[in-house]
């Protein structure tokens, strides 16, 4: 699964995307978190892309209450087009989220080991996203988005079966382009190359929701007889 992650310099990847704003501000992520804000890219009813700020937790709009998007903050590709939350979603309302890494949590016998995960040359990328407008019943409006999740390349597999669909970019591209069938996601299943990406031992700092800073990225050393392979 993917439960944290971080956009440092989302500008990059949304300059990119959706071209030149002068009121584009978007503020560095340390340690995104789900029930938290993210910025994603998703494509309007005209075709012109879009930046918006949603929710992390996916929550469907023909749910009565917004309280299942605590349990939807990953779909797995290879059936997300099965399950009746995302059905709809997959078709019409793709994202991309903005990103730059995403943490994983190693288990041992000493406890948990967090790892920060990214590409190795430190260029940001984009997380394959859905997501969904859920409207109260005075009318509010409540937009949430879920990341797409794979089976973990030879990196990530040590630390967790799962990981993130990570998108270059031509695959942000492609994910947005409307559905056309069940064969168009296959090209999504694969994990992203292991030899593009380095898995970096943090801080325990990283472990409490409440800190979004650069602190959250910091390198230790990892303790004796403990390795990642």
């Amino acid at each position: 699964m993917c439960g944290r992650f971080t956009a440092t310099n989302p500008k990059a990847i949304l300059l990119e995307m959706v071209g030149e704003d002068e009121h584009l501000e978007i503020k560095a992520r340390y340690n995104v978190t789900p029930g938290q804000t993210s910025t994603v890219v998703t494509v309007g009813e005209d075709g012109s892309r879009r930046l918006t700020e949603m929710r992390w937790g996916l929550v469907p709009s023909w749910v009565r209450k917004p309280t299942s998007g605590h349990r939807m903050i990953n779909a797995r590709v290879e059936t997300v087009a099965e399950k009746p939350a995302f059905r709809d979603s997959i078709v019409h309302r793709r994202c991309v989220v903005a990103a730059d890494g995403f943490y994983e949590w190693q288990r041992s016998s000493g406890g948990k080991q967090p790892y920060l995960l990214r590409l190795n040359n430190g260029v940001p990328f984009g997380f394959a996203g859905l997501w969904d407008c859920w409207r109260s019943p005075d009318g509010r409006a409540l937009d949430t988005f879920t990341i797409l999740t794979t089976t973990a390349n030879a990196l990530v597999e040590p630390i967790h079966k799962r990981m993130p669909v990570m998108l270059n970019r031509q695959q942000r591209e492609a994910w947005l382009v409307p559905w056309t069938g069940s064969e168009s996601i296959h090209q999504f299943c694969e994990p992203f190359p292991a030899s593009a990406m380095e898995a970096i031992p943090v801080s325990e700092y990283v472990n409490n929701p409440a800190h979004d800073s650069v602190e959250c990225l910091q390198a230790v050393p990892l303790p004796a007889r403990q390795t990642l392979f």
